[in-house]
């Protein structure tokens, strides 16, 4: 029997935890399916070299390239076009909220199996409310297992729509290198000792974080200070104190050289919890509070079981003070010797084998199609309370544009899109980056893919052929 074909797609989230989780299934995956990943992340071009999988990047709505209701006809569309291409069985959605698009590509192929991966620990955000109708939407809801799930008081934990999986993490023992090795991989000093800070940056509040938890770090003999993206806001200013060595690395997996490094700082989402902590690294975690998931309830579960350290992420001094107790060797010593309690993270085994035997089955359910229509103007009506909601504040931002103009300083080229095959990553990062639309396919793909490709592409854009500059509103 051929392989079935499984599409693991993933939203774009504020850090990599979807795309991960989706790596970790994919892996699994490999020898028993096919799986594709497709995703709005930008992370999407570190997966097909290191992988071996196939994956498509499709630019996400927060592009602006086209109108909303466009992009959810343009995403059902690609996933059609997709499932078609690949007679895929299966096609499972790791994000918050499913878009109307992946639901409308369900409603329109009755032999499509869809899955919602959808992870615990949720703020109470308005998200919440189509929670019950999404849910009747699908064949199947997988919960991937949360070490802090203890501490989930959200709305998605009382509900008994799902299957709970152990952890799904990238950190896997048998795949992690050993220090030396992972030292030479990253180009760092063997002797000296190194932490790993993962912060992001933008927002002032996030980057006084960053600067906070960076000054921390003064004081610790021949560190070196290792991030994955440069501690400088949106106007190239550095957010680092003088005096450490800081360096710039890139690696996929990060998972896979964690044993590196002497301890690290990180924000406590999904992904970084349930790598850093099963790889034994002392960890101070800064939590990021935007967005659904619950980053606050994870910290204090990690903190008061004693496998981490939490930082208070409205107190720039608690930042700076709980990073400056990792330059102890005897809390080093203390979080990561109690990490060796926490359990095996298998849940990408576990999800992956949900997902096989879906698509090995005689054919998925069709979803009722009243369903469907109280989901989607359900979400229409919530789209307009969000609208009316936020009109005094718009409307504010206008008059203070309309007087206090800027440009924005990225060029959007409405010419004809460009289509491509790449996996290579540094290509694929320019490709994504890019002020020209770009059309990512799956390598290999055939002629009739292309062409249909092709179509919605230009169905979606429409046949603006100039370069413009956006006056920005707000």
């Amino acid at each position: 029997m051929s392989k079935p074909t499984i599409i693991l797609a993933t939203s774009n989230g504020v850090g990599m935890g979807h795309l991960a989780r989706a790596s970790a299934v994919a892996l699994a995956l490999k020898d028993v399916a096919n799986p594709i990943i497709v995703s709005m992340a930008g992370g999407i071009a570190e997966l097909p070299s290191y992988m071996g999988i196939r994956c498509e990047y499709i630019p996400g709505r927060d592009r602006g390239w086209m109108s909303r209701d466009s992009w959810d006809k343009y995403l059902r569309d690609r996933l059609l076009a997709l499932v078609e291409e690949t007679d895929a069985k299966v096609l499972s959605f790791d994000g918050v909220v499913p878009y109307p698009g992946v639901i409308a590509a369900k409603n329109a192929n009755s032999k499509l199996a869809l899955v919602w991966v959808r992870r615990g620990l949720w703020q109470k955000k308005p998200q919440r409310f189509v929670l019950g109708l999404q849910s009747r939407m699908m064949d199947c809801i997988v919960e991937p297992g949360d070490i802090a799930r203890e501490y989930d008081h959200g709305p998605t934990s009382m509900r008994k729509d799902a299957i709970l999986t152990s952890p799904v993490s990238l950190f896997q023992p048998s795949q992690a290198m050993p220090r030396d090795d992972a030292r030479k991989a990253l180009g760092l000093d063997l002797k000296r000792p190194a932490v790993l800070v993962q912060l992001g940056t933008g927002d002032s509040d996030v980057n006084e974080k960053m600067t906070a938890a960076l000054s921390g770090l003064l004081g610790w003999k021949d560190l070196q200070v290792i991030l994955t993206k440069a501690p400088i806001d949106k106007n190239g200013n550095s957010l680092a104190p003088e005096g450490l060595d800081i360096k710039v690395v890139r690696y996929f997996p990060l998972a896979n050289v964690l044993h590196a490094f002497d301890a690290g700082v990180c924000a406590t989402g999904y992904n970084g919890v349930h790598e850093l902590l099963p790889a034994g690294l002392p960890t101070v975690f800064v939590s990021n509070i935007r967005g659904t998931d619950d980053q606050e309830a994870r910290a204090l579960w990690c903190h008061d079981k004693g496998y981490a350290l939490r930082a208070d992420q409205s107190n720039l001094e608690d930042v700076e003070a709980k990073v400056r107790q990792l330059q102890d060797v005897e809390v080093r010593n203390r979080l990561s010797g109690k990490c060796k309690e926490l359990p095996a993270a298998t849940g990408g085994v576990e999800i992956a084998k949900i997902l096989f035997e879906l698509a090995t089955k005689a054919q998925a359910a069709k979803p009722a199609p009243l369903t469907y229509m109280r989901l989607i103007t359900q979400e229409h009506v919530n789209r307009g309370l969000r609208h009316i909601a936020n009109l005094g504040l718009r409307r504010l931002a206008l008059i203070y544009r309309f007087l206090h103009p800027h440009i924005v300083a990225e060029e959007i080229k409405l010419d004809a899109p460009l289509f491509g095959e790449q996996t290579e990553p540094s290509e694929l990062r320019e490709l994504i980056k890019g002020n020209v639309r770009f059309e990512h396919l799956i390598a290999g793909a055939s002629k009739e893919y292309k062409m249909k490709r092709e179509a919605i592409a230009y169905t979606a854009y429409g046949k603006e052929i100039q370069v413009t500059k956006k006056r920005s509103l707000f």
